[in-house]
Order: structure tokens, then C-alpha cells, then sequence
């Protein structure tokens, strides 16, 4: 395999030249106050948003990973990566909501909606499964992209890359993230672009790949009788999933809460959802490209992770193959800094605030960057326990711990939105249980192969986890509904443009001036490509 050479070095460090170049001038720009700094002042512009969202999603996780999903026989994992269309939701169902209520925070919302114990859960739920799952799996995904490219060990590779990451999003916070993700979005899609581009010709052209691997391959809808990816059972969790991650989660939305208005923040949203179609085509097809090369005998890779870099560093000449080294490093880069951001801004605003409501300002900002260091420092701890992980299958894995954390939490935003009836007590009932009955079936997983076969216990372990992640989803509406039945409401009056039925005609007249036809018909193109997509391969 080909390794970088000087050419391919000096390119990284142009790139990083830049990068830094742009975090050093947000740096010195006045960020006294926690809305600078945790929402870049609320005055960014929609393509800077859309690209925002692309990059914090599209991250070396994805990359790795999602071409592993290419490389290793796992096409209906492709499902996720439609979701465009469940962030055109977020930005005409779900931003109208945020943006009125002013909030800073996901957990924010749900104390205005419901109360503060709420708040007080998907703060500490989100802070433990960020670090515990975001910023490991992205470490994990940045090590094995630069041990790769660059012949070095996983942990020096690892350490430098989250050290550099955490300096400029320490200092700079959310305008500094966001400013620096959209030249590496621009970075990462030019070179994977580039990628798939020469590796199709390299591999004989689209109808060769499509030949050599087997039309049944590319088929990303499997029979009800699958027992890994039944259809069916796929559809109705990935969208669960796909809510929760798109229109609830911190890391997500606070791009968005980052626009100057409402108007800017759904553009933003739109122009997202169209730059999210491209993993599809980026990082999927390379995968697919780098086992067809594999199965002719003119590449070699030892696990499906490993294709992607394997790939670039086979197909492309020198210079680009530091390009899109580069790249991938942004893209490493941009995911820890948009965790490291939303870790800080939970900590300070949904945390440290409540606790000392009187705080400063000046002292948030404070606060809120060695909130920031901490969560590197955390991050750093974990990448011994990170070099440990299953191999091969990241994005699997990625998608099947999601599949438990979202239901609950799904289902409180979805029905809180829709009616006013659902009541503190019901979405309380639906969260706690939920992590409950999310603990138990992650346990009961890692435990199985010591489980006995004949069991209830084994049965649950066992249960395909679409599945599972499906009528776990039912039973968190029927919980929330029924508690709510028996339990107070609060006033519409407490709760005006919070909810459907609470909206006033003030609110629904200024909703209604924030988009025109364009929005509407950019909205429905990203949905038909959607559609084609799903019917092409099937």
C-alpha cells in the first residue's frame, strides 16, 4: 500500500494552517457573553448552518464506519443515511417550537414544556452518553483512519488529534466550531468526492462494481423473515432513531439555534438535509468499490473499518491522497468539537446555571470552556478502553446502541409537541423507565454467551434489535399516554406556543412569513431524491 510522502505532508499542513487560521481570528473576535459563545451570538447565516449540521453528523465514525457497512456485507444500514428527510422535519416541525421558546438547550426545552425535573434528566443522560459513546466511538473511528494514513500508533494519533480539537474549542466555543466545520465539510466532501470518483474508475466503472459484487449486494431492503435487517422492523427504527438524533439531540439542534432568525435556521436546516444525501454516495459506494477491488485481488484490507483509508491510499496519487487525509482528520476533528461544544453548553447552562442562578456572564463563558477541558481530558482517559472495542463493525454497533437510547425520548418530544394533554408525570414515567428497560437489554447483550439458551433472559438478550428498539418505542407512548390520563395537565395558558394546540395566531402568522416557495420546493427535491435512492437500490 501506498504511505504519504512529502507532497501529501505539506498539503495536511496547509490545511491545518488554515483551519487554525480560522480559529485563531474567531478566538480574538469578543465573546463575553454565554450566547456568543455557546451560539456563535444567534447570527449565522443558513449555508454555515447547513454545512454545520453536515459536518458535526458526518464524522471519521461515519466515514470509517459507514464504508465498512459498504465493504462488509451491511447495505441496509444505508437507511440511516436517508435520513434527509426526517431533517426536513426538524426544520418545519420541530424549530418553529425551539426557536419560540429561546432556548439554549434541548433539556431547556423539555423544563418549559414539562418541568425541571425533566430538564434535569436529559441533561445527565446526555452528558453520560456523549462521553461515553460520542467521543469514544469518534476516537476510535479518528485511530484507525491515522494509523492508516500515517503508519503511527492508534494512541499517538488519537491523543494529538483530540489535544488539537479541544484547544480551539475551548478557546473559541460555538463560532469557532462552526466556522471551522464548514471548511471541513467543504475539505471532506471534495475529497471523498474525489475518491469515489477515481475509484469507480479504477474498479472498471459503476456497472463493473455492480457485476462483480452482485446485484442481490446492493439491496438494501431484505425480507420480514431477515434475521438481521427485516425491512419492516428497520423502517420503524431507524426513524425512531432518526427523530431522536435529528430533532432532539443537543449536538444537532444547537446548530441550528445558532441562525440568526427563524427563516435562516430552516434554510439551514433544508440545505443540511441536502448535504446529508452525499454520505451515500461519498462513503458508502468507496466501501462497496473497496471490496470489489479486494475480491479481484488488487487490494487487501484485514476488516471492513478499514477500507475507506485503505482505498484513498491505493487509488490516489500524491497530493490528494493529503487532501483527503486531511479531510478525514477534519472530520475526526469537526464531530469531537461539536461534542466537546454541546457537552459544555448541557454542563453550564442546564447544570452549573440552575445550581447558581445568579452567575455572571463572564463567569459562564469560564465555566463553560473548562467544562469543555474536562470532557477532553475524559476523552483522553478513554482511549486505552477505546483501542479495546470490537472490531470491524462500527457503524452496526453505533446504530444498535441508538436504537435503545432513542425511543424514550422520542416519544416525550413527539407527543409533548403534538398535545398539551401529556402531562410532567407521564414524560417522567416514559424517561426513567425507559433507561431503565435500555440498561437492562444492553446488559443482557454484552452478557448473552453467559445466559442460559432456555431463558426469558437469553429470549430478551436475543430479540433482533430493530425489533426491540420498535416496541420499546410503542410501549414509551402507551406509558407517557396512560400516566397522563391520570395525572393534572398544566394550563394551555403556561404552555402557549409550546405545543400544537397552544399556538397562538400571532405565532402562526410569524411561522408562516418565515419561508416561501423556494423552501417548500427545495424541501420536497431532497425528499424525491430520497425516494429514489430507496427505489434504486432495491
Amino acid at each position: 500500500m501506498n504511505t504519504l510522502v512529502t507532497l501529501d505532508w505539506i498539503v495536511i499542513a496547509i490545511y491545518f494552517l488554515v483551519l487554525f487560521g480560522i480559529a485563531i481570528w474567531v478566538i480574538l473576535q469578543k465573546q463575553n457573553t454565554s450566547e456568543d459563545y455557546f451560539l456563535a451570538g444567534r447570527n449565522v447565516g443558513w449555508f454555515v448552518v447547513g454545512a454545520s449540521i453536515f459536518a458535526s453528523n458526518i464524522g471519521s465514525e461515519h466515514v470509517v464506519g459507514l464504508a465498512g457497512s459498504g465493504a462488509g456485507d451491511k447495505f441496509p444500514l444505508l437507511i440511516y443515511e436517508l435520513h434527509a428527510w426526517i431533517v426536513i422535519l426538524l426544520g418545519w416541525l420541530f424549530l418553529p417550537f425551539y426557536v419560540r421558546s429561546g432556548v439554549f438547550t434541548m433539556p431547556e426545552f423539555l423544563e418549559k414544556r414539562f418541568g425541571p425535573q425533566a430538564r434535569w434528566f436529559l441533561s445527565l443522560f446526555s452528558l453520560v452518553a456523549y462521553v461515553l459513546t460520542k467521543v469514544s466511538v469518534t476516537l476510535y473511528a479518528g485511530g484507525i483512519v491515522i494509523s492508516t494514513l500515517m503508519d503511527i500508533s492508534f494512541m499517538t494519533g488519537a491523543l494529538a488529534t483530540v489535544v488539537l480539537t479541544g484547544i480551539y474549542t475551548v478557546l473559541g466555543g460555538m463560532r469557532a466550531v462552526v466556522y471551522t466545520e464548514t471548511l471541513q465539510a467543504v475539505i471532506l466532501v471534495f475529497g471523498a468526492a474525489t475518491l469515489t470518483i477515481l475509484g469507480l474508475n479504477a474498479a472498471g466503472g459503476w456497472n463493473s462494481v455492480v457485476e462483480t459484487a452482485g446485484p442481490e449486494y446492493m439491496n438494501m431492503w431484505r425480507s420480514m423473515d431477515d434475521p438481521e435487517y427485516p425491512w419492516h422492523w428497520l423502517v420503524l427504527s431507524s426513524t425512531i432513531v432518526g427523530i431522536w438524533y435529528w430533532c432532539t439531540d443537543q449536538v444537532i439542534v444547537q446548530r441550528v439555534l445558532t441562525a440568526r432568525n427563524l427563516k435562516e435556521a430552516r434554510r439551514g436546516s433544508i440545505f443540511g438535509a441536502f448535504l446529508k444525501l452525499m454520505p451515500v454516495f461519498l462513503f458508502l459506494i468507496p466501501g462497496v468499490i473497496a471490496l470489489v477491488l479486494k475480491m479481484r485481488g488488487e487490494l487487501m484490507w484485514d476488516k471492513p473499518d478499514e477500507a475507506f483509508p485503505a482505498l484513498m491510499m491505493h487509488v490516489l496519487p500524491a497530493g490528494l491522497r493529503g487532501l483527503v487525509a486531511a479531510g478525514l482528520m477534519a472530520a475526526l476533528m469537526s464531530s469531537l468539537a461539536s461534542v466537546f461544544n454541546s457537552c459544555s453548553t448541557l454542563f453550564t447552562i442546564d447544570i452549573y446555571k440552575k445550581i447558581r442562578p445568579n452567575v455572571s456572564e463572564k463567569q459562564m463563558v469560564r465555566v463553560g470552556r473548562i467544562a469543555t477541558a474536562v470532557v477532553v481530558l475524559l476523552g483522553i482517559a478513554w482511549v486505552p478502553v477505546i483501542e479495546k472495542l470490537a472490531d470491524g463493525a462500527l457503524y452496526g454497533y453505533l446504530q444498535n446502541v441508538q436504537a435503545y437510547i432513542a425511543p424514550p425520548i422520542t416519544a416525550v418530544f413527539l407527543l409533548g409537541i403534538f398535545s398539551s394533554r401529556i402531562t410532567n408525570k407521564g414524560a417522567l414515567a416514559t424517561l426513567f423507565s425507559g433507561l431503565f428497560i435500555a440498561t437492562v437489554r444492553l446488559t443482557l447483550e454484552v452478557a448473552k454467551d453467559s445466559l442460559d439458551p432456555g431463558s426469558i433472559w437469553f429470549a430478551i438478550a436475543d430479540l433482533n434489535f430493530l425489533k426491540f428498539s420498535s416496541f420499546f418505542f410503542l410501549y414509551c407512548v402507551a406509558i407517557a399516554i396512560v400516566v397522563s390520563i391520570f395525572t393534572q395537565k398544566r394550563s394551555d395558558k403556561d404552555l402557549e406556543g409550546l405545543t400544537m394546540n397552544t399556538i397562538t395566531d400571532k405565532q402562526r402568522e410569524e411561522n408562516q412569513n418565515s419561508y416561501n416557495w423556494i423552501d417548500i420546493v427545495a424541501s420536497l427535491f431532497v425528499i424525491a431524491i430520497v425516494v429514489f435512492v430507496m427505489v434504486y437500490f432495491s
